[in-house]
């Protein structure tokens, strides 16, 4: 028998609890096994299309557990140096971010300033919470920040994002790309958000006058999200 320690973020927090579980599974099991285990003591919940991680790396559905791995259970996200990405739970200082971003070298600077708006859908916002699986979400930060910078050619890339309750006005992440040219900056910046909002575990709560909701998040990349047909 191995023990592993299972995690669940976002929406799947409410249903299956906010503190991780220890879950006994036979020697050779799967991450799919996992998952059947869990819907098994959990009736109601279905764990299709969310990714899993396997000690901070996404896994697939076949891939083998061992004892003691921590494993996340992820609904789809919701969202210094040359690569500079930070998660935070102060206010985002916007302007000094961007000036310190500057080099003489640039040609062009392009931020993406993602702020808190006071409706969503009809409905009157008070504010909103953000929470991540931290290591694994500032980890997948860097990852894309790092290949931002090799595929586009961009000098610098700063990524920040808030944690935490945030108000109506605050910025809720920071996308900053400083390049030579203009065009590999703006392209690599609209690659990042788009990006970063589909795989980089962070999760967002909307609160308005009339209840609360998680954030229904984009569709996992092709390959990463656990499908019906990869646990059978």
């Amino acid at each position: 028998m191995i023990q592993v320690r299972v995690l669940a973020f976002g929406v799947l927090k409410d249903t299956l609890g906010a503190v991780a579980a220890a879950v006994a599974l036979g020697d050779g099991a799967t991450v799919a096994d996992l998952l059947a285990e869990v819907e098994r003591k959990h009736p109601g919940v279905v764990l299709r299309g969310i990714a899993v991680s396997v000690n901070a790396e996404y896994a697939p559905a076949s891939q083998v557990l061992h004892d003691g791995d921590e494993v996340g259970l992820l609904p789809p996200v919701s969202g210094g140096a040359a690569t500079e990405c930070q998660l935070t739970r102060e206010v985002i200082d916007a302007d000094r971010i961007v000036a310190a971003a500057k080099r003489g070298e640039d040609g062009a600077v392009v931020v993406f300033d993602g702020i808190v708006r006071d409706n969503s859908r009809g409905r009157m916002t008070l504010h909103l919470d953000y929470e991540a699986y931290e290591e694994m979400a500032l980890k997948q930060m860097n990852e894309l920040a790092a290949q931002a910078r090799e595929e586009f050619g961009v000098r610098q890339v700063t990524v920040v994002h808030r944690l935490g309750r945030l108000q109506i006005g605050e910025t809720s992440v920071l996308i900053v790309v400083a390049s030579a040219h203009r065009a590999q900056a703006f392209e690599a910046c609209r690659w990042l958000i788009d990006t970063l909002k589909k795989t980089v575990p962070i999760w967002k709560k909307e609160t308005f006058v009339d209840g609360a909701v998680w954030a229904d998040g984009e569709p996992f990349p092709a390959g990463t999200a656990v499908e019906q047909a990869d646990a059978e």
